[in-house]
């Protein structure tokens, strides 16, 4: 049977978030040094988000890179992998189907499309079937799992651990959560906001589609939620 049920963790993320950035903020605009700075901090929370918030809103954005943060991410398709791997600022450990062999019928995401059409649904799940017994078949008769995974489709499951950094989780965010990108893939980085805002809800303004940071809609075929820049 088909699992659906995407699972997101937030595996990694600084503790001390907040002073790292207010930290690497300061010491671009102080005669201080750095360690002297992170260790002789007296601000509060709302005095260091005023600053981050300034130093951000002027795009000084190497400040956010600091931060590092990890996921871990299972039951989602190879076909959403094959997007998130193409951030180039991304690191991916990913489940290989050249050494892990799928044992029977193997697990795969339906996209919602397929599945609300009875009959078109009832293919589909025919032919995962067929694949996967010929799958089988392969390995039965020695072709090796890195050349019988060449028939498996992109609606195969996979898992993996992703870290990025703050900023690319911004720039993620800002791609990712158009309602022009595949429902797959943006359920996916919602999720992954959605842990981050958790520990730190001062991000959630950074965390949105691009065309809420940018006022205006830059793409060629709008969906209609923001005007065009030129309409």
């Amino acid at each position: 049977m088909p699992k659906t049920n995407l699972e997101v963790s937030l595996i990694g993320i600084p503790d001390n978030l907040l002073d790292i950035i207010y930290t690497a903020c300061r010491t671009c605009y102080s005669a201080d040094g750095a360690v002297e700075i992170i260790n002789n901090i007296t601000d509060d929370n709302e005095k260091k988000l005023a600053l981050i918030r300034r130093v951000i809103s002027s795009g000084h954005y190497s400040t956010i890179e600091h931060i590092q943060l990890t996921f871990a991410i299972n039951n989602i398709s190879r076909a959403a992998t094959h997007q998130l791997v193409r951030h180039r600022h991304m690191s991916f450990s990913q489940k290989s189907q050249r050494y892990v062999r799928e044992k029977g019928e193997f697990d795969f995401i339906v996209p919602p499309a397929i599945e609300a059409n009875k009959e078109l649904y009832k293919k589909f799940e025919q032919h995962m079937k067929d694949t996967a017994d010929l799958y089988q078949e392969f390995l039965q008769n020695g072709i090796k799992g890195e050349d019988a995974r060449s028939i498996l489709p992109n609606a195969t499951t996979s898992s993996m651990v992703a870290s990025l950094n703050l900023r690319e989780l911004i720039h993620l965010a800002n791609l990712r959560l158009c309602t022009r990108a595949q429902l797959e893939i943006r359920m996916v980085v919602k999720k992954m906001c959605a842990l981050v805002e958790e520990r730190e809800p001062w991000l959630a303004e950074h965390l949105v589609p691009k065309c809420e940071r940018l006022g205006y809609c830059d793409e060629d075929n709008s969906c209609g939620r923001m005007k065009k820049k030129n309409g």
